[in-house]
């Protein structure tokens, strides 16, 4: 089946499918997101207005049979959170769905004319606009419930909640999970104002009938399949039984703690007193306990590393689903918070809401060194959701996320890069991050270029922390990388085994050659992913961006960071290292 694109116009509530144009084939993910976006949106927009568009694709290799955690789906667009350029993507059920429909991208554009909210219906019949009147102001819980008892067949729900139909800069876009929760976000970036500016509460994919994507060289996928496949089962990170099928993400807490690099009490520390309270082995031991919830859990069909987790109140009922790392940072250490179930119980809220717990989580900080409340209110920063729910003045202000706030509250240390809060790795103390932090063509973003890998856990070889030599290479290499990743629909984590493992990264390489027909091998990896950040780094700079805007905050510069007594003593004229090679004609 050709992969089409479903161009979706709100003004005229009009769907049609198009051929997909050579300039995009040879992409998916990220690199369609970040393509369709160069060519269609004017950087100079405004995120909200009616020329800026909200793209939504599956990877290369979603919807291929077996392919090891497959099912990440990119949201794309121009970000209200940054006004650059935004990819973030999601697990859930979308992904597979939508590539077993043929559908490489959907361009969701317009705005309705009267206001009017819809709901978009696409199963292999076509597309229907249906009238969204009795899902506006529910939170995703119950917008996913509504949805799954309407259509039977188990479709995927993408939605908004409130804070995506109040076009909040920190609203996210929600996919459900196999039980039908709302917890798997794109969430960074603002992208559920867009889909809130585009008039649409949610869009429903059935794939009913329809089987799984026909696959160009069998055999090369298959020995690709079963590369990756072993690699993964073997790392001590990805493995069955291994770290973060055991604990989840939130094994890193401990971790990151002890390295000193734990962003605590709004960036003030880089070790919190209560992180192993908070941390994935106390999610682990309250779910053994209390008899409810589970880790080892899986966030989307097909995934074999399965490190998400449902978290369970005190009588096992569920609270929520997943608490992950950077969620109990942003909630818990960066608030001073370490009470579990308040985190728990705030992510709820962010699900329910619509809102990056990245963000809401700094957000809170931020209210917090303001005089809002006190750093460890857990009941304060608890109720603080039900503002933002409400829409009210505070509520508002606390949504548009962390610069937003800072400047409501008059706090001068903000920990943003482009406008986006920084997630969960102190910069100060483990440098590569912070040259990721600083360049990336998203606002500071740890999903960018991960080089906590080596930095921390030694994967792909074991480098100081402390030291920013060689950063600036390590840190594009990584970025180019996880662009490519990005592409793929794979999970992100895969890259633990394949830095390790080189047949896990060239069977990464030949499922994608062997679904698309493309012509990719391990070595193809970096430059396809460095192509993908051009025209990220080209549409920013047409936005307005420059090199100036590729810096960390002026606070971190002077304020020294416990336990390593460290500031941010990195050039300027090493961090444009990064990008150099973007005009100076090298690749």
């Amino acid at each position: 089946m050709a992969r089409k694109i479903l161009r979706i116009n709100m003004t005229d509530l009009k769907a049609t499918y198009e051929e997909m144009p050579e300039k995009w084939a040879k992409w998916g993910g990220r690199g369609m997101t970040s393509a369709i976006t160069f060519d269609e949106v004017d950087p100079t927009c405004h995120p909200l207005g009616p020329n800026n568009k909200l793209i939504i694709a599956p990877g290369w290799v979603s919807g291929s049979p077996a392919a090891p955690s497959s099912g990440r789906t990119s949201f794309g667009g121009k970000s209200p959170l940054t006004g650059t350029i935004k990819e973030s993507n999601s697990g859930g059920l979308s992904s597979q769905k939508l590539a077993k429909m043929g559908i490489g991208a959907i361009i969701l554009e317009g705005k309705p004319k009267n206001g009017d909210w819809h709901m978009i219906y696409i199963n292999k019949d076509g597309v229907d606009f249906l009238p969204a009147d009795d899902l506006v102001g529910k939170g995703m819980h119950e917008v996913d419930k509504i949805l799954w008892e309407r259509f039977p067949n188990r479709p995927a729900v993408i939605g908004i909640g409130p804070a995506g139909e109040m076009k909040l800069s920190n609203a996210g876009v929600s996919v459900n999970d196999p039980e039908n929760n709302p917890g798997r976000y794109a969430g960074r970036g603002g992208l559920g104002a867009v889909m809130g500016a585009r008039g649409v509460k949610a869009i429903v994919v059935d794939d009913k009938g329809i089987s799984a994507i026909e696959i160009v060289d069998e055999e090369l996928f298959k020995e690709g399949r079963k590369k990756l496949t072993q690699s993964i089962q073997a790392h001590d990170l990805t493995k069955r039984d291994g770290a973060l099928n055991s604990y989840g993400t939130d094994v890193l807490m401990n971790i990151i703690n002890e390295a000193g690099g734990l962003p605590t009490r709004n960036f003030s520390a880089g070790q919190f007193e209560g992180a192993a309270k908070i941390s994935g082995e106390m999610i682990a031991e309250m779910v053994e306990n209390r008899g409810g919830g589970t880790t080892g859990h899986a966030c989307h069909p097909g995934c074999i590393i399965q490190c998400s987790n449902i978290y369970p109140d005190e009588d096992g009922s569920i609270i929520t689903s997943p608490v992950e790392y950077e969620t109990a940072f942003a909630l818990g250490a960066n608030c001073g918070i370490d009470d579990l179930d308040y985190v728990a119980k705030m992510t709820y809220e962010c699900n329910d809401i619509g809102l990056d717990t990245i963000e809401g989580g700094n957000t809170i900080a931020i209210a917090m060194e303001g005089g809002l409340i006190e750093f460890g209110d857990k009941v304060g920063a608890l109720k603080l959701f039900d503002e933002v729910r409400r829409g009210t003045p505070l509520g508002r202000i606390l949504g548009q996320g962390v610069e937003a706030t800072a400047k409501a509250f008059g706090v001068h240390r903000v920990p943003t890069v482009k406008g986006q809060s920084m997630p969960a790795y102190e910069p100060r103390a483990i440098k590569g991050i912070g040259f990721t932090y600083a360049t990336s063509t998203m606002g500071a973003d740890h999903t960018s270029g991960y080089t906590i890998a080596p930095e921390i856990a030694g994967v792909g070889g074991k480098v100081d922390q402390l030291t920013d030599e060689g950063k600036a290479d390590l840190s594009l290499t990584f970025q180019a990388a996880t662009a490519f990743i990005d592409s793929t629909g794979y999970c992100l984590f895969i890259a633990f085994p394949i830095l390790d493992i080189p047949e896990g990264w060239a069977g990464m390489a030949e499922t994608v050659a062997g679904v698309t027909g493309l012509k990719i091998t391990g070595e193809d990896v970096i430059p396809l992913g460095k192509e993908i950040l051009k025209m990220e780094r080209l549409f920013n700079e047409r936005a307005g961006f420059n090199e100036q805007d590729d810096r960390l905050p002026e606070f971190m510069r002077y304020e020294v960071l416990p336990p390593h007594n460290v500031v941010w003593d990195t050039s300027d004229e090493e961090l444009d290292k990064v990008y150099a090679w973007v005009h100076d004609g090298s690749s």
